[in-house]
């Protein structure tokens, strides 16, 4: 039997050796940063009054977009400060689903329960922009992510699929950008299995798209309606939306940070979203 001190001792050095590596693998990091070796990519749209916001039919309520009111700046109303008040919708710009955004997830956790190390992980980034290009309403299958893990391996366990479309050039424009004809909206996005095989099979904890929703602007037209918000947040995952600069990223070794606002009860909020790369 094992003397009660040498354990104690053992244990002691072990976590000691843990920690010191720990302390090497972000020293590591910040060495990289500073260096070069690794880049920081903004993923985020900027946030202002211009931004394009999602268009419900009626009778259904719309989210306000982004309204700045100035309170001060450096004037009689603050001399020594500038500091303004911010409306905007949960759903406006770059912004994170949480489950309870649909009703499939009403009972899972709000946007603040939101775990903090499913907030970061590593990045697979499907192109089909060109294909995007010449059908707005282009949909993702599952076929297709076969296809991309025949080249790159399987999706990443715990990480995220980004769907690059090249929809990001639209952003500065809101007709653009909704596609929006009188049958409806005309983005891409993922067909019906595609939304339910990401959900319940792939090992992923969320997707990320470039467009105004993670659902495509058909979606509801398609069985059941939203497939994406319905199966994915359903399933205790989550959606990144209105992203940016998914070109600069590579098919696989990215890490995606986001980093939504701590609201309590809410069902999503603008975040900022960033990616690592190894340059």
């Amino acid at each position: 039997m094992n003397d009660p001190g040498d354990v104690a001792m053992q244990y002691q050095a072990a976590s000691e050796q843990a920690a010191g590596l720990e302390v090497n693998v972000l020293a590591l990091v910040a060495d990289a940063l500073a260096s070069g070796l690794v880049t920081v990519v903004d993923l985020t749209q900027p946030l202002s009054e211009r931004t394009p916001t999602i268009q419900l039919p009626e009778p259904f309520v719309n989210t306000p977009g982004f309204k700045l009111r100035e309170l001060s700046r450096y004037d009689d109303r603050g001399p020594a400060w500038y500091w303004n008040a911010v409306e905007v919708g949960e759903h406006v710009g770059t912004h994170f689903d949480a489950p309870s955004h649909w009703v499939t997830g009403r009972d899972l956790d709000d946007v603040s329960q939101v775990p903090p190390a499913r907030l970061i992980g590593p990045a697979a980034v499907i192109d089909k922009s060109e294909e995007a290009a010449s059908d707005p309403d282009y949909l993702l299958s599952v076929d297709d992510i076969r296809a991309w893990e025949a080249d790159h391996g399987p999706l990443p366990d715990g990480g995220w699929l980004l769907f690059r479309t090249g929809w990001d050039a639209r952003a500065h424009d809101q007709q653009e950008f909704l596609n929006a004809d009188e049958t409806g909206p005309h983005t891409p996005g993922f067909d019906v299995e595609c939304a339910r095989w990401l959900a319940e099979t792939a090992p992923i904890v969320g997707i990320g798209v470039e467009t105004v929703g993670t659902d495509a602007g058909a979606a509801h037209s398609f069985d059941p309606p939203f497939p994406c918000h319905s199966f994915l947040l359903g399933a205790d995952k989550y959606g990144v939306t209105q992203l940016a600069n998914l070109a600069k990223l590579p098919a696989t070794g990215a890490m995606l940070i986001v980093a939504p606002l701590k609201i309590e009860g809410g069902s999503g909020s603008p975040c900022r979203a960033l990616a690592l790369i190894a340059t």
